[in-house]
């Protein structure tokens, strides 16, 4: 939801501050501290310049922030009242064939996606950055620290697929490819990484955040991406600080203790938050926590920051 992105406080109408003698005063004060550049750049759509984005905040420190299979940037907007906006600036980046940059195609590769975001962090100047990923997108970021470690501060991996990939068998396989038209079977994968706990409406909401999210493409091509990928070799034993905040309720392979078999032996600087009340969907199911131990991940990175 692109109004989820307006720099004017408190998602009322200007018409309604400027008149309202309880509104004018509070939204007026609050709006001087938020209207500036970097806080109220709308979108940008994808294309020729890059991936599509949208910024938030004005902080010194960076952090990208990249999403999963089933969401693009609209995952994100229930964390984004909770941001410590004073501190970092965040840049929302939608990976090709998703959200803001649906219109760009591509091969949908580990190698692409983390040029793509240096290219981005280019476009602003940052030489050096935090990185948050999702799901796939938590392999994404283990791959942007292996390939320029020294413009990488930290990785905050939410979910993460591990640098050897999401290992299934063909009919794993067939289940995912599944998940890409058919509701039922996407519903079935929402509900295996949340332990069912919710109900049809919450299931209902996530699954039109998946449909409208991404190209067919796109989804197949990062589909081969996170299940044919494993750069676990090249990975053992980077420097970079690595946090994996895991749900509790969610698939073996992505809870703490596959999470710490699968990352540990490879990163020497690597910390596990677990979040007790989420399945694999955190900035959805518990926005305020997550945004939480995302920023005391940042702050305060396993040995320190990169």
């Amino acid at each position: 939801m692109i109004e989820a992105w307006s720099c004017w406080p408190g998602d009322f109408p200007m018409e309604a501050v400027m008149t309202s003698p309880i509104l004018s005063r509070r939204a007026l004060l609050t709006a001087g501290s938020v209207l500036t550049v970097a806080a109220c750049a709308g979108p940008m759509v994808g294309g020729a310049d890059g991936l599509g984005h949208a910024r938030r905040g004005r902080g010194a420190e960076p952090v990208v922030v990249l999403h999963e299979w089933l969401g693009d940037h609209v995952n994100y907007d229930p964390v984004l009242p909770y941001l410590s906006e004073d501190r970092y600036t965040y840049t929302f980046a939608d990976l090709r064939g998703y959200g803001w940059s649906k219109g760009m195609a591509g091969q949908y590769s580990v190698k692409e996606a983390a040029a793509d975001v240096l290219a981005l962090m280019d476009r602003y100047g940052h030489a050096r950055f935090h990185v948050v990923g999702h799901s796939m997108s938590g392999m994404i970021a283990q791959y942007l620290a292996l390939i320029a470690r020294e413009r990488v501060i930290s990785v905050v991996a939410i979910s993460p697929v591990p640098a050897s990939g999401f290992k299934t068998d063909e009919a794993g396989l067939k289940r995912l490819i599944a998940v890409i038209d058919d509701d039922a079977a996407a519903r079935a994968a929402m509900e295996a990484r949340t332990a069912k706990r919710y109900e049809a409406a919450w299931l209902d909401r996530k699954l039109g955040i998946a449909r409208q999210a991404a190209t067919r493409d796109s989804m197949l091509g990062y589909l081969g991406m996170f299940t044919g990928t494993d750069f676990s070799a090249e990975a053992k034993g980077l420097p970079t600080p690595l946090t994996a905040i895991v749900g509790e309720h969610d698939i073996p392979l992505y809870r703490e203790d596959s999470v710490r078999k699968l990352f540990a032996p490879l990163y020497p600087n690597f910390a596990v938050s677990a979040d007790r009340e989420a399945g694999h969907y955190a900035m959805l199911e518990t926005p305020v926590l997550l945004a939480a131990l995302v920023e005391r991940a940042l702050a305060n990175p396993p040995g320190g920051k990169g």
